[in-house]
């Protein structure tokens, strides 16, 4: 499982990945200009981090509830696709709750995790907490969210949108 010293889970999961020292960071995904490093990516967990920048931030310098929206489907979708085999996905409901706010200069941690690891639809939890900076043990519950992806998807676009009509909840 083990191969030049990184978990297989960590290997390049497609092009949209590049490796970034320790940590791999998307270049020509969506998450890219928010610097979101990717920690872990295995069938059972995603993970990573990133620091709230202006980039990703409302007029008032919080961090905008479409982007942690953005990275909850996100993380979601590449679970199942780990965890459907690397079958073609698309995400078909996101659901998030804003608990705290996060600001300009903190570091917020996403973890997704299955709750539902269906053959044709599954349903994923995304956790977002606020990274204290003064002591890395602590950390604060910023928004849960829950995303619901359709993972029996086929080769083509017109049989693809065949898959969702057809999709068995």
């Amino acid at each position: 499982m083990v191969k030049d010293g990184k978990s297989k889970s960590m290997e390049k999961l497609g092009s949209e990945f590049r490796q970034d020292q320790e940590h791999q960071t998307f270049s020509s995904n969506p998450l890219g200009p928010f610097g979101f490093k990717l920690e872990h990516a295995s069938a059972d967990k995603v993970s990573g981090r990133f620091q709230v920048t202006p980039k990703c931030c409302q007029p008032i310098g919080t961090l905008h509830g479409g982007v942690s929206a953005l990275i909850a489907e996100d993380l979601g979708s590449m679970g199942v696709y780990l965890a459907s085999g690397r079958r073609k996905v698309t995400g078909i409901e996101v659901c998030i709750s804003h608990l705290k706010r996060a600001q300009v200069g903190d570091i917020v941690q996403a973890e997704a995790t299955p709750l539902n690891p269906g053959t044709t639809i599954q349903a994923w939890e995304v956790r977002f907490w606020k990274i204290d900076s003064t002591s890395s043990g602590n950390k604060s519950l910023l928004a849960s969210s829950s995303v619901t992806v359709l993972c029996n998807m086929s080769g083509n676009a017109k049989d693809g949108q065949n898959n969702v009509k057809q999709a068995k909840l």
